[in-house]
């Protein structure tokens, strides 16, 4: 039998979630995206029922530090402001 599953986060956008299982399963945490729009034919439910991303039981809360985690390289928005008006 397998492991529980417990849904980690909510995406209104299916690419979003996408994302976060490469980023996961990148990290060999095994991840599954959920959807309920009848299989891709009825997208607009997706406005109902979110896109879930689900982990094992016992992996949900290293997942959750993994996609919390800054990405390497981020900027901060001011810093990127500051550069395009020629400040230093």
């Amino acid at each position: 039998m397998g492991a529980a599953m417990m849904v980690i986060r909510q995406y209104a956008d299916e690419m979003q979630a996408l994302v976060a299982r490469t980023v996961l399963e990148a990290h060999h945490i095994p991840a599954v995206v959920l959807r309920d729009d009848a299989g891709g034919m009825l997208p607009a439910m997706r406005l109902l029922y979110p896109v879930r991303l689900a982990v094992r039981v016992g992996d949900a809360t290293h997942a959750l530090r993994i996609l919390d985690a800054p990405f390497e390289g981020d900027t901060d928005i001011g810093d990127l402001l500051d550069d395009a008006a020629g400040h230093p």
